[in-house]
């Protein structure tokens, strides 16, 4: 019976890990298409913008939308009348959108910084290694075998294809139980009565975006200080 129960886990936690980088990678293909139009929208209170101060527009975007979806997604799960499996659903559902925002913020600001994301396996280092903070980080070095500060610039943008490969595997595993984990406690919280869920989902999603926010300063370093052709 034991060994029935962990082996029925284990499958269950490798198809939930399948289905997590099967999302990102959606997000991926779905998202990188509207990185240019995301930084315009970023330009359009000042057009006149320099990097760094589009670079804190789509910080603010970034982390306003993110803690926007979980509040709602908070306050409806948790209202009368919603059952469970509706709640869940509404709060799987958000966690896609999370994502998708994740990923649009991470290549908008690779895009700004010049580093390339025309390369599938580029893109996924950046998003991953910014989603997982200071443990993607050292990942990326450690696996790369280079040492230094901002490793977005120093590392993605410079290393060949297959190196990036062999990064993405290992954070892969790691994003499948990091993201998993955070994503299941924030789901559960949503359904909580209602009122608190509002305020779980906001709070978590605003952590969330906080850190990402963090780690993309420590990636990519100081902005570049004009637009490049």
């Amino acid at each position: 019976m034991t060994t029935d129960n962990t082996d029925e886990t284990t499958s269950m936690a490798a198809e939930a890990g399948h289905r997590a980088l099967s999302l990102l990678n959606k997000a991926i293909d779905v998202q990188t298409p509207l990185v240019r139009r995301n930084i315009a929208r970023a330009r359009q209170r000042n057009p006149e913008a320099s990097p760094a101060e589009v670079i804190r527009n789509l910080e603010r975007m970034y982390v306003s939308a993110l803690t926007g979806t979980g509040a709602a997604v908070g306050g409806t799960a948790a209202a009368p009348g919603v059952g469970t499996g509706v709640a869940l659903a509404l709060s799987a559902a958000e966690a896609l959108s999370s994502l998708e925002l994740s990923v649009l913020f991470a290549l908008s600001i690779a895009e700004v910084h010049g580093v390339p994301i025309d390369e599938i396996e580029r893109r996924r280092t950046i998003v991953m290694g910014i989603m997982l903070g200071g443990s993607g980080s050292k990942t990326i070095t450690k696996v790369a075998e280079r040492t230094g500060q901002h490793w977005a610039r120093q590392i993605v943008a410079k290393v060949p294809v297959e190196t990036l490969h062999r990064i993405n595997g290992v954070l892969g595993r790691h994003f499948v139980t990091k993201y998993g984990t955070k994503q299941g406690i924030i789901v559960l919280g949503r359904v909580a009565p209602f009122g608190i869920g509002l305020v779980i989902g906001g709070a978590a999603n605003a952590g969330l975006a906080t850190l990402a926010v963090r780690a993309g300063r420590r990636a990519f370093g100081q902005a570049p200080a004009s637009w490049s052709d």
